[in-house]
């Protein structure tokens, strides 16, 4: 038989995308359907009075962007799926 599809609630197919240090989400870079290579900047996220850029880790489709700017992500937060 086919597989199943994920329950809801379940998050989305692909690569997850996660924050690497605690901040504050400042801007969103990608949109989902949006076409990236590896090291694309999806998200900018404001970490100790700087900017950091969470880059795509491969190459593939934005499946979803789980934050919005403003949002406050601690460190392995999940920001978005590949």
């Amino acid at each position: 038989p086919p597989p199943a599809p994920p329950p809801a609630g379940r998050p989305p197919a692909g690569k997850e995308v996660t924050a690497p240090m605690p901040g504050k989400i400042l801007r969103i870079e990608a949109s989902v359907g949006q076409a990236v290579k590896e090291g694309d900047v999806l998200i900018i996220i404001e970490a100790m009075k700087m900017e950091q850029n969470i880059t795509a880790p491969a190459a593939g489709t934005v499946v979803s962007i789980d934050v919005a700017a403003g949002d406050v992500v601690n460190t392995g937060d999940v920001v978005a799926h590949i």
